[in-house]
């Protein structure tokens, strides 16, 4: 009984803890030049793809983080050393975890309301403390648990080219997963995880973990 309730215990913590943390697995592939020269950049988009204010919001998020790295965005007609392209994208697929529960060893019975087992084993309410004897019908009893959810599959690929060769310099691709499938808020977390250590080791994955705040 000690194992199962350890095995329910230690699950719970698991997922309480996962929700507050954003685990991202990244890999650069670069040919980045010892002397870049101009650092100035430019959004670049494919033909026809739409340029709402989602896409503004972005473009936002990872030119700041260009700005931190010393590049600088071009102004107006200037052009720019780099150019720069992304795209972002999320989708879902459904989860079944098969999990161990400790019920009461009358649920499901006739003289037994449906529930699971209070984890005090102090009795049920209204029927006093439970006395466990070697036949007593109040032993908790291991139950099997279907439970099911979604998880989400965020992705954010980014690319940096010099704008005069045409020569790509700098690719990544972000990939993270969890319950918050509302890109807008975990956009942040992908695009810092992009350049933490930029370049980096080209073509060696790496995770980053970061703490999640649902409420930005």
């Amino acid at each position: 009984m000690k194992v199962i309730t350890f095995f329910v215990i230690a699950f719970c913590l698991l997922i309480t803890g996962c929700a507050s943390k954003i685990r991202s697995e990244v890999t650069a592939f670069h040919h980045w030049p010892t002397d870049i020269g101009e650092k100035h950049f430019r959004f670049v988009h494919l033909e026809g793809e739409p340029i709402g204010l989602e896409r503004q919001s972005y473009q936002s998020l990872i030119s700041a983080e260009l700005t931190r790295l010393g590049f600088r965005e071009a102004i107006g007609t200037e052009e720019g050393a780099l150019m720069v392209s992304f795209n972002a994208s999320v989708s879902a697929r459904d989860v079944v975890v098969i999990e161990t529960v400790l019920v009461d060893s009358w649920y499901g019975t006739p003289w037994h309301g449906a529930g699971f087992y209070s984890p005090y084993w102090g009795g049920w309410p209204g029927y006093g403390p439970t006395f466990y004897g070697p036949f007593s019908p109040g032993i908790p009893v291991p139950r099997q648990r279907e439970r099911r959810f979604s998880v989400f599959d965020r992705e954010l690929k980014l690319k940096m080219t010099n704008a005069a060769s045409s020569q790509p310099l700098f690719e990544t691709t972000v990939r993270s997963e969890g319950k918050e499938g509302n890109l807008v808020r975990v956009m942040p977390y992908l695009v810092r995880s992009a350049f933490t250590d930029f370049p980096g080791k080209s073509g060696k994955p790496h995770v980053i973990e970061m703490k999640f705040d649902p409420a930005n």
